[in-house]
């Protein structure tokens, strides 16, 4: 898959009944990211956002497959659903075509020094300037037991908290919406991460509870977020105190990068998760 066909597998979402399709804004090298909207405006709202590392932009064609299931199939719903479908589009771009003319020669030499010379970027997980983006959020920011303090591949979480501009759209955006829950998609490990440490019980509970609810419908196993800070879930559960999950799909034996070929098996374990939230959250704020 190139970069091209990526892009244009999420720009196929526009114009489908009962999606709204639009730009959240741009990444640092110019590139859309891109969201929709299904259900209502009004009630609880839940954000869904992808592919936030480049190399597991599987999870990306995942939530561009979810949104195409809600339009197919119309349910009704109380509330509605965001989809933030491709949140480090310039990270995506590296991993599947890296290095082209499009570089400067200049970015195309600090680009390779970051990569260790290597010109197969298939496990980059930054954004174009070698920030990991889910470590540069004010959550704890420093403090992850695989967190780097230089530009990498992956880890590096930044100058200062919040100094990228993927995470300054994707904080702003969350901020607008004030969803009731989010989940952020990730690959590989069939496993649900829930739970950041600053929560008080009650609030653990909450996730906990919910957490369960998407552990049946995906079969994934529910695990308690540990050691991890910086990330957007991290970042949604500290200044929101709202639920927010970490999904990992694809099997953990498979290695990095996961393809479009593991889409198949991951969307059907996962397509039921958007409405599944949306229930649950509606009604824990109904009581």
């Amino acid at each position: 898959m190139t970069y091209q066909e990526f892009k244009s597998n999420i720009e196929s979402l526009k114009g489908l009944p009962n999606l709204d399709f639009g730009i959240l804004g741009n990444s640092t090298f110019g590139e859309p990211i891109y969201y929709c909207h299904y259900g209502e405006y009004s009630g609880n709202q839940i954000i869904i956002e992808a592919a936030i590392h480049a190399r597991e932009y599987l999870s990306s064609l995942v939530v561009v497959e979810q949104a195409r299931y809600l339009s197919d199939t119309s349910p009704t719903i109380e509330g509605g659903i965001y989809f933030v479908l491709c949140s480090n589009p310039d990270g995506v771009r590296l991993v599947l075509d890296g290095i082209t003319e499009a570089y400067c020669p200049k970015l195309q030499e600090i680009l390779l020094a970051i990569n260790n010379g290597n010109t197969d970027f298939g496990l980059w997980k930054a954004n174009g300037l070698g920030v990991d983006l889910n470590v540069n959020f004010d959550a704890l920011w420093g403090g992850g037991s695989q967190n780097v303090f230089c530009v990498a591949p992956g880890n590096f979480v930044g100058y200062y908290p919040n100094s990228e501009k993927e995470v300054l759209t994707l904080i702003q955006f969350t901020e607008l919406v004030k969803p009731a829950l989010t989940i952020s998609y990730h690959t590989k490990g069939e496993v649900i991460y829930y739970g950041f440490e600053v929560l008080n019980e009650d609030n653990l509970q909450r996730d906990f509870d919910i957490g369960l609810q998407l552990s049946q419908v995906t079969g994934y196993e529910l695990i308690k977020t540990i050691a991890s800070t910086g990330g957007y879930s991290d970042w949604v559960s500290q200044k929101l105190q709202v639920p927010a999950y970490t999904i990992e799909v694809g099997n953990p034996n498979l290695p990095h990068p996961l393809t479009e070929e593991n889409l198949a098996d991951a969307f059907e374990k996962n397509k039921d998760v958007p409405i599944t939230a949306l229930n649950a959250i509606n009604a824990i704020t109904a009581t």
